[in-house]
């Protein structure tokens, strides 16, 4: 027997939920349920579906995200390509190759966009509980708007998803905001973070020294309890910000109050990219442990002409897709289980025979069926129509002269009336009174 071969560690398969497994991952109809959500929210919004390529040129990742960055520095799963000797990379997020397509194809010619994707990337990482090497990202960005309003509709939105999955803000996630400023109030606020931690180095850890003079606002995020004295006591960049810095911000804070969103102002609150500016945000959770972001997103208007197009002012968020079904699993919220509307109980061949023409007629009308295929008595068939979910299950009798040929049989609903009706007689006509008793059924 051949050796058994298994997916790379960190890297998982989506199942439907019929097939057993160890893990408790979220089933494919989840995901199928989520993907439905999600684009139903956005399309409310007016925001448009972009697919990017899942390799890109290495350097467009180094020059998007900064060469001192965990992800570019240790993350990334790069390549040489043998064919031409290019230096590829498995997307690590999905930002930087979506401003690549933008400028790549003058996208921003007709004006401003409001453009979204998802997809899996990849980060060489520890797994972890929500944290995997491929994951999947929800990616939502708005390019060529640079006022606080459009900085408030992507938070908003944030919240019409969370209210379509059942999720409640405030208790099951909440809002971090914070403003990065612009790049010289950055370089102030820089200078005098180095000056302090230079003053506490005998406190830092390898990494925080590391980055003390290449990227010390990075510090500001170490979850080191060694540190957290020190990072408390830091100059914060809200005291650096200029008058229109404030400005922005402060619009941005009285449109969400205007929504009735609560918020809470991070001061530490930074972007793991070099490419922000201005507005930054997070949902977070308490519920998932160490992984309790689960959306992060913010401003970056001078990522556009960094990768070589016309500066134009640009915001967006990326949500770990694997994160926030695990805490929709963990609260145990309700999920469609993605079961058929209809099992077709079929007892034998002559039976399959008449049935699947009106089987076919149902799925045409929109009306999912799910036909039982090889042996299996009256019974049998019975039970797996009911384990699968299904709200009803189709019974066709064996014998076409059996007084009812056709039953529907409600499995959920015990006291609904079964439909019972003929195959006898016209097709056409048949086809529009089985559609009519089974969609009144449904």
């Amino acid at each position: 027997m051949a050796e058994k071969l298994s997916a790379v560690k960190g890297m998982n398969d989506i199942l439907p939920g019929s097939v057993s497994r160890k893990e408790k991952l979220p089933t494919s109809a989840t995901w199928h349920w989520f993907d439905g959500v999600v684009r139903d929210v956005l399309a409310r919004y007016g925001y448009q579906y972009i697919v990017t390529p899942v390799v890109e040129p290495t350097a467009l990742f180094v020059r998007g995200l900064g060469e001192v960055t965990d992800i570019v520095e240790k993350e990334m799963y790069s390549f040489i390509d043998s064919m031409n000797q290019d230096q590829l990379t498995l997307r690590p997020e999905a930002t930087a190759g979506i401003v690549r397509a933008v400028v790549q194809h003058n996208a921003l010619y007709n004006g401003p966009l409001r453009i979204w994707t998802m997809g899996p990337m990849f980060r060489h990482e520890r797994p972890q509980k929500g944290r995997y090497r491929q994951f999947h990202q929800l990616d939502v960005e708005a390019l060529g708007l640079a006022g606080p309003d459009v900085d408030a509709e992507l938070i908003l939105m944030g919240r019409a998803l969370w209210r379509e999955l059942g999720l409640v803000e405030g208790e099951h996630v909440r809002l971090e905001i914070n403003s990065l400023g612009q790049a010289g109030e950055r370089s102030a606020h820089r200078e005098a973070l180095v000056r302090h931690f230079e003053r506490a180095q005998d406190v830092l850890d390898d990494d925080a020294r590391r980055r003390l003079h290449s990227n010390p606002l990075r510090i500001l995020d170490s979850k080191n309890p060694a540190m957290q004295a020190i990072i408390e006591s830091a100059p914060q960049l809200l005291d650096f910000l200029g008058p229109e810095s404030m400005a922005h911000f402060e619009g941005v804070k009285r449109l969400l109050a205007a929504a009735g969103l609560a918020y809470r102002i991070n001061p530490r609150l930074v972007r793991g990219m070099d490419y922000y500016n201005l507005t930054v945000f997070e949902w977070t959770t308490d519920l998932l442990g160490s992984q309790g972001t689960i959306c992060g997103g913010g401003r970056y208007d001078g990522l556009i002409e960094q990768m070589g197009g016309k500066s134009a002012p640009a915001i967006g968020f990326g949500l770990g897709v694997e994160r926030l079904l695990l805490l929709i699993q963990e609260l145990g919220l309700p999920v469609p289980a993605g079961a058929p509307a209809v099992y077709a109980v079929v007892p034998s061949a002559a039976a399959v025979a008449r049935a699947l023409p009106l089987i076919e007629s149902l799925r045409a009308a929109g009306i999912a069926v799910f036909m039982h295929a090889g042996p299996g008595n009256l019974k049998v068939q019975l039970q797996k129509a009911d384990a699968s979910g299904a709200r009803f299950a189709l019974i066709v009798a064996d014998d076409e002269q059996d007084p009812t040929p056709v039953k529907l049989k409600p499995l959920r609903d015990r006291d609904a009336c079964q439909s019972e009706f003929t195959l006898h007689g016209d097709t056409s006509l048949l086809r529009e009174l089985r559609e009519d008793q089974l969609r009144g059924a449904l």
